[in-house]
């Protein structure tokens, strides 16, 4: 492709041997390959990706090792040259022919998420981490979400550039992008998609393994969005217990209790930690 294209399409790719060349077929298929530019990241594949990739007219980007979702999906950022860019797994879940819709999309939404409809394919050992992910979003925020860790979703790329260094390595990157454009007040478009099981090997996601990822998952969302919305509230009602402790002691003993003070003065500390989190939050957004 000789000019610079007005699209990148970006395939995150990690073990995907049995799957990837299915999806890579269809893109090329619809000639996607001539009207974008697509750029599919191995991740340290230990199977045969790479060179099944290779015999695409694709870009190939090689990590030496395994990064992460999160990583692969920051050097196709890095390397891609449209100014909208496109993301999708490579483990033919998602129709590419929703491509050139996200991408007309972008021309009014700083940010276009695939929203999966009802009828989707979902794993169900996930959907509890999800609505637990979903509900703390939506109380940080005050609003409701999208699809927050939809894989197929497009980006205005100079905006997710310099979001890269609030970005995970890890699995996590579609839900921390959209944590960030909410709180950024960008605009955010939907577009609804069908997503279909999985190809290939199964999915690296574990129950046991990552639900304590999820769990700091969780806290990052809070620390890095919103902190203060967890540490004002803990701070009021710490601070109540230790002044409704030190009351009934005063009643009975005629003295304040030396526990009520330090549950008091406990609950004070968290106000002003949860103004200084707020305060490095929002410059490390910023960074």
């Amino acid at each position: 492709m000789s000019e610079i294209p007005a699209v990148s399409v970006i395939i995150p790719a990690y073990n995907e041997a049995e799957g990837i060349a299915g999806l890579l077929e269809k893109l090329v298929a619809l000639d996607y390959h001539k009207k974008y530019e697509v750029i599919v990241i191995d991740d340290g594949s230990s199977d045969d990706t790479a060179e099944i990739v290779s015999r695409f007219p694709v870009r190939l980007i090689k990590h030496h090792t395994n990064k992460g979702y999160g990583a692969a999906l920051k050097t196709g950022i890095r390397k891609a040259h449209g100014q909208k860019v496109v993301m999708l797994d490579s483990d033919g879940q998602h129709d590419p022919a929703y491509i050139p819709q996200i991408a007309e999309l972008l021309d009014e939404h700083e940010l276009v998420i695939g929203e999966r409809t009802s009828d989707s394919f979902q794993v169900k050992n996930r959907q509890g981490g999800k609505k637990l992910i979903r509900w703390v979003g939506e109380y940080l925020f005050d609003q409701r979400l999208p699809d927050f860790n939809s894989g197929l979703r497009g980006f205005d790329r100079d905006l997710i550039r310099g979001m890269l260094h609030m970005m995970p390595n890890g699995f996590s990157f579609s839900t921390t992008s959209t944590m960030a454009f909410i709180k950024e007040g960008f605009s955010i478009g939907k577009l609804p998609i069908k997503v279909t099981e999985r190809q290939g090997r199964p999915s690296n996601v574990k129950f046991v393994r990552d639900g304590s990822k999820t769990m700091l998952l969780l806290f990052r969302i809070i620390m890095l969005f919103n902190p203060l919305k967890i540490f004002f509230p803990m701070s009021v009602l710490i601070t109540t217990i230790g002044v409704i402790w030190g009351v009934y002691a005063f009643m009975f003993t005629g003295r304040f209790a030396n526990s009520a003070t330090i549950i008091t003065m406990l609950g004070m500390f968290l106000f002003f930690i949860g103004l200084v989190a707020d305060q490095i939050s929002i410059m490390n957004r910023r960074s």
